[in-house]
């Protein structure tokens, strides 16, 4: 099923919440629900976790900035003429704290942490729920949800802005929350996902669209990697079984084959759904928004914002299937059968990844097809990296061999030096994972961004992170302009 996100059992559990500095979660309701009463039975507790999913699908995140921003500044992207102006400067590293998209990322965040928040907070009247309305499982799995989605959207954060306000109650009075050391919230990330595992269920046996025991140990391996823990990595990533890869490349982002064997999590989207809240969906998540602009913006056919960057054309390697999964050159027809004859402004390539081409003339405002949060390629990749540091490298080769064997490509020899199996890393997470939104945290945590990036205007000792948005230090009162990260 596609619509976890979906219409949600209760109009209570659209939380009016601004960024981290509010305090008060209200709930508005006809029948006037209070969070004193509301959780009484299990579609009420389903709801509330809904609701924790809905801000991923944001204009602030997987809707529309999200991909632009991550996208642009790794230099997946570059862009056309008719590129907006907030989209551009992520190409030029040029946005400063007045940036609105970068104010509605940090908002749709701290609105996902504070409805988990308050899902958590409510965990002794969820227990009261007699077991004849809701099992014990249940209640545990969905508490597990929320866990995971709280660790979810502090990683968001904490990866692109450091130092950041740490909410994990209800907060009371109206003064905002202080910063914390980017330390301590890694580890409320980790704590949320070593709980959130032992509860949640596995893919064979959960409802599509919704976190599992894979996903909470494939993302706590991801947090132990960028700690550079890479011992702790590969034992949560040992964890994640029951996944393969995905037979055919492409299948993993076309809307029919959606959480196929290699899908770990993903956010949701189907345009059969409504879609009347798309442009009103900033931050808060509410209303019918169950589609992404992504087709629209990427498509050469159609808005074509952006397009593929030459230098990402250029790394793959003679024979790679992936080339031809990715993007659409001269001389391609797409599964619609239109004729590529050229490529609007002259362009190398146009984007195939995550386009409706293969099923439609056009691209419109409304794209039903699910974006990767993370895969079993991905896993693959990041315990290749893990094996070369603590394990040996014929390991860490046997894992990108597995990968590469999928893109038709001969295995690599097992006779490679640590730095070229580094190297071989590099390459295989800029092909395989390419308008996957990771490039760009790759080159910071690798300490790559600099050499990479340079020539774009990235700066180093600035641009690693984003600035912390004007709205958050103008209304937090714990918060000022001495809290901004440097640079800005």
């Amino acid at each position: 099923m596609k619509n976890i996100k979906i219409i949600l059992v209760f109009l209570g559990c659209i939380f009016l919440i601004n960024g981290c500095n509010e305090n008060d979660l209200e709930l508005t309701n006809p029948n006037q629900l209070s969070p004193e009463t509301f959780f009484k039975n299990e579609s009420q507790v389903q709801a509330s976790v809904n609701a924790v999913y809905a801000n991923l699908q944001t204009i602030g995140l997987y809707t529309r900035h999200m991909f632009f921003m991550m996208d642009n500044m790794g230099h997946d992207n570059s862009g056309n003429p008719q590129l907006e102006a907030d989209k551009r400067e992520y190409l030029n590293f040029s946005f400063d704290s007045s940036h609105g998209g970068i104010g509605d990322y940090w908002n749709s965040c701290f609105r996902g942490i504070n409805k988990a928040n308050f899902v958590l907070g409510n965990q002794e009247a969820i227990s009261a729920i007699p077991e004849s309305f809701m099992t014990q499982a249940k209640k545990d799995k969905y508490l597990g949800e929320a866990k995971y989605l709280r660790a979810l959207y502090y990683f968001y954060l904490v990866t692109r802005f450091g130092d950041i306000p740490l909410i994990i109650d209800i907060p009371e009075g109206g003064k905002g929350v202080a910063k914390s050391p980017k330390e301590e919230v890694y580890q409320q990330i980790i704590t949320d996902l070593q709980e959130a595992s032992t509860t949640l269920l596995d893919k064979s046996v959960e409802e599509s669209g919704r976190a599992t025991k894979g996903a909470a140990y494939a993302l706590l391996g991801k947090v132990y990697l960028y700690q550079k823990n890479y011992s702790a990595a590969l034992e949560a990533f040992d964890k994640v079984t029951g996944y393969t890869l995905e037979p055919n490349y492409e299948d993993n982002f076309l809307e029919e084959t959606e959480h196929g064997p290699e899908s770990i999590f993903e956010v949701e989207y189907n345009d059969d759904l409504g879609d009347g809240s798309k442009w009103n969906s900033n931050v808060s998540g509410a209303g019918p928004n169950e589609v992404t602009f992504r087709g629209q913006e990427y498509g050469m056919f159609d808005w074509f914002n952006v397009y593929p960057a030459d230098n990402l054309l250029d790394e793959y390697e003679d024979g790679d299937i992936r080339f031809d999964e990715t993007f659409y050159v001269v001389g391609d027809t797409t599964g619609a059968g239109v004729a590529i004859t050229s490529i609007p402004n002259d362009r190398r390539a146009g984007w195939r990844k995550y386009q409706n081409y293969y099923k439609d003339a056009n691209e419109d405002q409304a794209s039903g097809i699910n974006m990767k949060v993370i895969r079993y390629a991905d896993v693959l990749l990041m315990m290749a990296e893990c094996a070369s540091e603590v394990q040996d490298q014929a390991t860490a080769i046997g894992y990108i061999n597995q990968v590469r064997e999928r893109a038709k490509l001969p295995d690599l020899a097992t006779s490679l030096s640590k730095q070229q199996v580094f190297d071989a890393i590099v390459h295989e997470r800029k092909v395989e994972l390419a308008s996957e939104q990771v490039r760009f945290a790759d080159l910071v945590r690798w300490g790559l961004a600099s050499e990479v990036l340079g020539q774009y205007g990235f700066q180093p000792g600035k641009s690693e992170l984003l600035p912390i948005p004007d709205s958050e230090i103008s209304s937090n009162e714990n918060v000022n302009s001495a809290d901004q990260n440097p640079g800005y």
